[in-house]
């Protein structure tokens, strides 16, 4: 009997909730780690920004030499080799003791990941095109919840067993990751005779593509957007009123309303898109989110400013399904791998500067402000994709007509 295409969706949901989570459980306590076990006594802000900024920009770099490994020798093994490679660096780093091994190690994380944008081009290529919104976005909510619930685990970790042993708890975790993907997860046969492609030829028939191409810029800009008021959260919730000593907790919990709501609202953005299309979609929540990103110009208290923030994140759920099912609609089965692969380096690219672009602009104008050139952004995204939906269509009619010619 074939395998269900239900079951692993299943399963790679939970192996990328382990991976998610395993990533995230260090964020609380890094600087802690730094301080307090490796010895940094001075610069500890511009060494943790290197510590989380190094590995993005790797994976960034190596992600589409590891999606063209994928497309010839299939996705399952760049998920083992992800999982398993993962567990042993994180057991490794709790042997550290310098600051440069341990960015090295860092580098090494980054140049090793890949199970999240793998689980992904599986879930894409081995559904059903009717069932696809549906998939991708229950996947949005696997990442979601991870991202939630790790930093929840690693604070409760670090503190009752210590910052090095949470490093062991994140390696038995993305373990669990590994296994998932050894022996529960399906996927069709690859000709592994074909040839591999080059890095240099698959960026360049990726911007080829207008509608991929497109769809790279989108995933950018909203992981941007995102990331851009991570370094002003807490600081912002402080102006609205929060005590210092409660700034921390109060400045978490509304973080994490944005991952509560796409929880919630991912899977239905999935089924609407389905229905009325994923551009329409993605336009929504697109405008969604730049208007909730402006309408935070003028909260007076950090309750209002939580409660707002969890309605942006019910449309901005949206945002991230949509795109996925765009690139899978938009590019051959045959190429996914290496399109996931380009949309992690743009996710990982963004996920760097966005902070950085966000600590100087917080310290040039006023918070409030930064929320609404966020927003602007957002709308003004809406509203060229707006005018840019023939291009989008036209790509989508000449690869079905591709795809009919070669039956």
């Amino acid at each position: 009997m074939e395998y269900s295409w239900k079951r692993n969706l299943i399963v790679l949901w939970v192996g990328v909730f382990f991976c998610s989570t395993a990533y995230s459980i260090s964020i609380p306590f890094l600087p802690l780690f730094l301080h307090a076990d490796l010895g940094v006594t001075s610069h500890l802000e511009l060494w943790s920004g290197l510590a989380f900024g190094i590995t993005f920009l790797a994976s960034a770099l190596i992600a589409p030499y590891w999606g063209s490994l994928s497309d010839k020798y299939g996705r399952k093994p760049m998920l083992i080799r992800s999982g398993y490679s993962l567990a042993v660096l994180y057991v490794l780093t709790y042997f550290v003791h310098d600051p440069y091994l341990f960015l090295v190690v860092r580098v090494f994380q980054g140049l090793l990941a890949g199970y999240v944008p793998a689980s992904i081009a599986l879930v894409g290529t081995n559904t059903p095109e009717r069932h696809s919104g549906y998939a991708l976005g229950i996947m949005a909510t696997s990442g979601a919840t991870g991202g939630i619930i790790g930093p929840l685990v690693g604070g409760v970790v670090s503190h009752y067993m210590g910052n090095r042993e949470a490093f062991l708890f994140s390696g038995a975790i993305v373990l669990v990751s590994a296994l998932i993907a050894h022996f529960f997860v399906k996927e069709k046969n690859f000709n592994r005779s074909a040839k591999r492609s080059r890095v240099r030829e698959d960026i360049k028939l990726a911007f080829s593509n207008r509608a991929f191409a497109s769809a790279l810029g989108l995933v950018a800009l909203a992981t941007f957007s995102v990331m851009i008021l991570e370094p002003l959260l807490t600081v912002y919730v402080m102006e609205l009123g929060a005590d210092q000593d409660e700034a921390s907790l109060q400045s978490g919990i509304i973080f994490s309303a944005v991952g509560i709501a796409t929880l919630i609202a991912a899977p239905q953005w999935g089924k609407i898109g389905s229905r009325i299309g994923f551009v329409k979609v993605l336009v929504i929540g697109l405008l969604g989110g730049g208007i909730g990103n402006i309408l935070q110009f003028f909260v007076g208290h950090y309750a209002g400013f939580g409660a707002l923030r969890f309605v942006y994140g019910l449309f901005f759920a949206g945002v991230y399904p949509a795109l996925n099912a765009l690139i899978v609609k938009v590019t051959e089965p045959e190429f996914r791998g290496r399109a996931f692969s380009l949309n992690q380096s743009a996710t990982q690219l963004a996920t760097m500067l966005g902070p950085i672009v966000g600590g100087a602009l917080g310290g040039w104008i006023p918070i409030r402000w930064v929320f609404v050139l966020n927003g602007v952004l957002l709308i003004g995204s809406a509203l060229l994709l707006l005018g840019n939906r023939s291009a989008v269509s036209s790509d989508r009619v000449r690869q079905a007509e591709g795809r009919r010619a070669e039956m």
